[in-house]
């Protein structure tokens, strides 16, 4: 046994030696038969590959929370479209390489639907890059002064969703808008793309601060894009009133 799981090691088979002695008495408890046996090990060594290749996307794609729809209080807002983000959910917009753009004020749940996308997207076995409109900005910028500029767009060109999230939350700087184009040209008809933002389409050359490159970012992106507009009341704030109304833990704490 020792000899086999040494074996199984150099073979970098890791999943059949840890689930070997279990399955060894499994086999002998049970009788087995061989390839029954064999049958149970490859399993065990592709469960384990499944589960380090989903840990390792979940890292690279760089979430900063686990969300899923399961956990979304569709109640809350009873006019999101439930049907249409479900659908959304099974990720046919990323195999087919199209966009999908959020839009509505803040707290309505943008982020969390986004996140939860995302997730189903890894869950699917996509590669996903997750960042803020701003973040992203000061990746481009910061790639543009170390000289690794082509590389970074180079990445952004090859996964299979790219979520930018929070677009028009923040001042992004002067060269946001070219390198949002570029981003968004390179994924055209190549990759899914995904946006959130609380400002109107129209608002977007502002946001940016160039017309021109916001509405070539547009043409392309909106050319195979769902757009979903979300109003309603603020989830956020509806929280903060619950907590600090009579008799919850947070009143009660202060």
């Amino acid at each position: 046994m020792h000899d086999l799981d040494s074996r199984l090691r150099h073979l970098r088979l890791t999943g059949m030696a840890e689930a070997l002695p279990a399955r060894n008495q499994e086999a002998i408890g049970n009788n087995l038969a061989h390839v029954d046996f064999l049958a149970l090990l490859v399993e065990d060594e592709l469960t384990r590959r499944r589960d380090r290749l989903f840990a390792r996307r979940i890292k690279q794609a760089r979430l900063p929370q686990l969300k899923t729809l399961q956990d979304f209080d569709w109640t809350f807002n009873p006019t999101i479209p439930k049907a249409l983000i479900l659908d959304l959910a099974t990720t046919r917009f990323v195999r087919e390489h199209a966009g999908v753009l959020l839009v509505g004020p803040p707290g309505v749940g943008k982020s969390h639907i986004c996140m939860a996308l995302a997730l189903a997207a890894i869950e699917a076995g996509h590669t996903v890059l997750y960042r803020s409109a701003f973040d992203l900005a000061e990746d481009m910028s910061e790639a543009a002064a170390t000289g690794t500029r082509k590389a970074l767009v180079r990445q952004l060109g090859r996964v299979d969703l790219l979520c930018i999230d929070d677009l028009g939350m923040r001042t992004l700087p002067s060269s946001a808008a070219e390198d949002l184009l570029e981003v968004v040209t390179r994924r055209y008809e190549g990759g899914a793309t995904m946006f959130t933002s609380n400002r109107p389409l129209e608002d977007w050359g502002t946001v940016l601060g160039d017309t021109a490159a916001a509405g070539a970012l547009l043409d392309r992106f909106l050319h195979h894009a769902e757009i979903i507009k979300i109003q309603g009341k603020s989830y956020r704030m509806h929280d903060r009133q619950r907590q600090r109304s009579p008799g919850s833990l947070t009143s009660k704490a202060s």
